[in-house]
């Protein structure tokens, strides 16, 4: 027979039942709460991409609204200007309306297109435009709209559109001189009964191509507003790098193995000259005699100078990359650009490239500190000696040349000679106090009337307002310099301050820049402002990361105290 139990044991084994059964029902409570939870939370989740998938809906429906809209007006007016013009015109017409309306209607969409248009502009200038002048302004076309839009939405915003603004003054300064400088010079000629061609047009297009690029750094502040934007900015490029880098290889390898004719068939002065005639695969304009030793490859671009330019701003974007993209992956793909920058270098026939490049790509790793990060610097300076003896062993005549050409061009005219040259020559025919008009030294300008031709940017500044004009310029970059050192140096976030340094020297050497005119020619006349608004908007990119860290719990007294006690008893 079984033993009942005990009245003692009863009573000593009740409570633990109960607290087993309340156990039990608490972990029931807990468990249908928390079932409760995830479905108030799956359900709130769906409600999200729904609301998601209907606002995509909705801006995809505007959209399709818009460019029907933009599209037919578009249609219509390319119809008139075929049968009025021609088709390139039509093309122009038509097209320049879809670009405008959409650009006004999307503006940040637009700069990450007009970024990315910037490097292939010239291919399609001449490959579909076929040089029509219209095709020269696309990129303006998706710039200027949305830069219009994107400061409407900051001013209602209530969002300063001067940034920094230790510049305000200085660029009130600088409009002040340009201002006089139009109406005394330009506005005057025009009225003087005798103008030389149309000065107040010149004038526009001088001031347009001195300070019209100026609103993308406010533009390029607000855009890059985060982390990931900044790295999908800095990685775009880098593949841009490489897509340019690559048909520039393969135009120079259609020239060497006659696939295209180049310029070696022409005689006397043709011979030595860059034309349109020539182009090859993409770009504009090229030089190809080697039997004279003689190259100019255009690459991407409208005519060999901006290539060159093109190919020594992306020994920055390439280095930036290279030193600070967080990933190892985009470290490597950078390195790849890199090296593809240094061979069209050497290819491309570009005494300054040859020669600044190098000297930059070295001159960045001490002005930016990286060979100090010994387990980064190495292997990336390996890479960088592997490459140059490998483009000395596989083009060795075409870099003996290049330093050849170097040499005689620094023997017949050193550039402080040449420098000094050029400021004197326009010291002597300067125009008055305030200079001789806007444009007047601005060779894109030539459309509008006659133009000196200067090729020391500030000797030319000198010559198109004056030395007062000059003055102020050079404060006005001065204080940009300054700013954007402060800005970067304030970064606490190693990547960030690594791109931020590479950017600011590149800034420096620009705003200084005398040898030539970058400033006034694509692509620098756009990266530098662009550059100035990224290395801006960085300490507050740095500071949304900061942020975002968690803290470290820290210890109460009592909590300390306890830990002690433990400690003791042990």
């Amino acid at each position: 027979m079984r033993k009942r139990p005990s009245l003692e044991s009863v009573s000593e084994d009740s409570p633990t039942r109960s607290s087993r059964r309340r156990s039990r029902r608490g972990k029931r409570s807990q468990k249908s709460s928390s079932e409760v939870a995830q479905t108030a939370e799956i359900s709130l989740s769906q409600k999200e991409i729904a609301a998601q998938k209907r606002k995509a809906a909705r801006e995809r429906q505007a959209f399709i609204q818009t460019f029907a809209i933009a599209a037919s007006i578009g249609a219509v007016i390319a119809i008139i200007l075929f049968f009025v013009k021609d088709i390139k015109m039509a093309i122009a017409g038509g097209g320049g309306i879809v670009v405008l309306t959409l650009s006004y209607k999307y503006p940040r969409s637009s700069l990450w297109a007009f970024l990315i248009y910037l490097p292939i502009s010239g291919t399609i200038t001449y490959w579909i435009g076929g040089g029509n002048p219209l095709f020269h302004l696309a990129k303006d076309g998706l710039f200027y709209p949305a830069m219009l839009a994107l400061f409407w939405q900051l001013n209602r915003q209530k969002k300063t559109l001067i940034v920094p603004k230790s510049i305000v003054l200085p660029l009130i300064f600088l409009l002040f001189c340009c201002g006089l400088t139009f109406l005394l010079s330009n506005t005057a000629e025009q009225f003087s009964g005798n103008p030389q061609g149309n000065p107040i047009l010149m004038g526009i297009w001088g001031f347009k191509v001195l300070l019209g690029y100026f609103p993308l750094i406010p533009c390029i502040y607000y855009l890059l507003d985060n982390k990931k934007k900044f790295f999908w900015f800095s990685r775009s490029q880098i593949v841009l790098i490489i897509v340019c880098c690559v048909l520039g290889f393969l135009q120079y390898m259609m020239l060497k193995t006659g696939r295209c004719a180049g310029t070696d068939n022409l005689v006397g002065e043709d011979l030595f000259k860059a034309t349109l005639d020539a182009k090859c695969l993409v770009g504009g304009s090229l030089l190809y005699s080697p039997s004279q030793g003689v190259i100019r490859l255009p690459g991407t671009f409208v005519a060999p100078w901006q290539w060159a330019w093109y190919l020594i701003s992306s020994a920055f974007f390439t280095f930036a990359s290279a030193f600070g993209d967080p990933s190892l992956r985009w470290q490597f793909v950078s390195f790849i650009a890199m090296a593809l920058v240094f061979i069209n270098a050497v290819i491309s026939g570009q005494r300054i490239a040859l020669l600044v490049i190098p000297v930059a790509i070295f001159g960045l790793i001490f002005f930016t500190g990286q060979f100090a990060k010994v387990k980064r610097f190495i292997p990336i300076a390996g890479g960088i000696a592997l490459l140059t003896l490998g483009a000395i062993t596989f083009f060795p005549e075409l870099i003996q040349e290049r330093i050849d050409s170097a040499i005689d061009r620094w023997n017949a005219s050193p550039p402080t000679e040449f420098i000094a040259h050029q400021f004197e020559f326009t010291s002597k025919g300067l125009s008055g106090i305030f200079g001789a008009g806007l444009g007047r030294g601005t060779n894109s300008a030539r459309i509008f009337g006659e133009t000196q031709f200067i090729e020391v940017y500030y000797a030319k500044l000198l010559h198109e307002i004056g030395p007062i004009g000059v003055f102020a310029f050079l404060v006005f970059v001065t204080v940009i310099t300054a700013s954007t050192f402060k800005a970067y140096r304030s970064v606490k976030d190693k990547n960030l301050r690594s791109y931020g340094s590479t950017f600011w020297v590149f800034i420096l050497f620009i705003s200084y820049q005398t040898y030539y005119y970058p400033l006034d020619v694509d692509p620098v006349c756009i990266y530098y402002w662009v550059l100035v608004g990224a290395v801006l908007r960085l300490p507050e990119i740095d500071k949304q990361e900061r942020e975002k860290m968690p803290e470290l719990p820290i210890e109460t007294d009592d909590k300390s105290r306890s830990k002690k006690r433990r400690f003791s008893s042990a």
